[in-house]
């Protein structure tokens, strides 16, 4: 899954790249100002610039620089398809997107003049302003240290790719399309392609708490598939709802689990036994850092490196397990998931 964030100048066509994304390559459309606009209504307030930004920047600092997006990422992930994450405004959103796996920045700029033109025809609430308003307001936006508000200059500083949107749609989208040919077509390596994989298998998951999936390979060749759900012949959680325990954990925590699910670890590995398939020396692919159970199973069947997505909120102990068995453990992104794909 391809993460697309975009970010530029008041009226530079940010807009128009989403559609063209939206139309012609399926990609799903997020949008920060969408967001914010939805909370200064629940807020009943009148929608403009002013209470844009006032309202942006409160939610940032009541919660952090990048909890906005992080909630239209998380969005995004349940999804399972390519994503666009628009109007992309600070340096700490930036900085955690950055963070997640197949994610480009871009950036859309043009002339003032031709920016304010656009802006006028677009009609948006924000959009009834004279000409020396508009330019103001961007300039406000353009430059702040404060990593909880507007920073536009830092944020197409850091553009992957940048678009100059002075000519007609037609050449735009012809910028686009280019830019796709360089990120949607590399070839993957055999972490990445294993790991699409398991990504794949978690979309066939029975439980909502946490749809995830799994693969085993050994020697570059596929050998087992697993993904969430009850065992053999008993009703799945989607059909029937969830079974939950609660559990105190050793610092505390109180947690809480679907114990009707058989994890993706336990299912692939229960199916390698079932057809007699060896796992002695492969590599297991999961979302995030297997449970203590998982970890045990996949230290008794001769599993010898584990490829996780992220870690596990919980997953020190399972680390520790790991690294005492000599099991390899390896993480694409160090990010933490707080909660259990179970």
């Amino acid at each position: 899954m391809i993460t697309i964030g975009i970010t530029g100048t008041l009226g530079a066509g940010k807009g128009t790249v989403v559609d063209y994304l939206v139309k012609n390559r399926g990609f799903v459309h997020y949008s920060v100002r969408a967001f914010i606009t939805d909370e200064i209504k629940r807020r009943g307030l009148e929608v403009n610039r002013d209470t844009m930004t006032l309202v942006g920047n409160d939610l940032r600092a009541q919660h952090s620089s990048s909890w906005i997006v992080e909630q239209l990422y998380e969005q995004a992930q349940a999804s399972g398809c390519n994503c666009i994450i628009e109007s992309v405004r600070t340096v700490g959103e930036v900085e955690a997107l950055r963070s997640k796996p197949n994610f480009y920045l871009f950036a859309v700029d043009a002339d003032p003049h031709v920016r304010y033109q656009r802006a006028v025809l677009r009609g948006s609430e924000t959009d009834h302003i004279d000409y020396p308003t508009f330019i103001a307001n961007e300039q406000r936006e353009m430059d702040n240290r404060d990593p909880n508000k507007q920073n536009l200059g830092e944020c197409i500083s850091r553009a992957d790719f940048c678009f100059d949107n002075n000519g007609t749609i037609e050449q735009l989208n012809a910028q686009v399309e280019q830019v796709l040919g360089q990120i949607m077509y590399r070839r993957p390596s055999w972490d990445e392609y294993f790991m699409e994989l398991a990504n794949t298998a978690s979309k066939r998951a029975t439980c909502d708490r946490g749809r995830s999936g799994c693969v085993i390979v050994k020697d570059r060749q596929l050998l087992v598939t697993g993904y969430v759900g009850a065992p053999s012949g008993l009703p799945h959680c989607d059909e029937v709802g969830h079974l939950l325990r609660r559990t105190i954990e050793d610092d505390g925590r109180v947690t809480t689990h679907c114990v009707r699910t058989v994890h993706a670890e336990q299912n692939a590995i229960c199916q390698a036994a079932r057809r007699g398939i060896s796992l002695d020396g492969a590599t297991l692919y999961c979302r995030m850092t297997p449970c203590r159970t998982c970890a045990m199973l996949i230290i008794n069947c001769g599993i010898v490196r584990v490829v996780c997505e992220r870690k596990y909120h919980a997953g020190t102990e399972s680390e520790d397990l790991f690294r005492q068995a000599g099991v390899e453990l390896e993480f694409f992104h160090d990010e933490v998931q707080q909660y259990a794909n179970q």
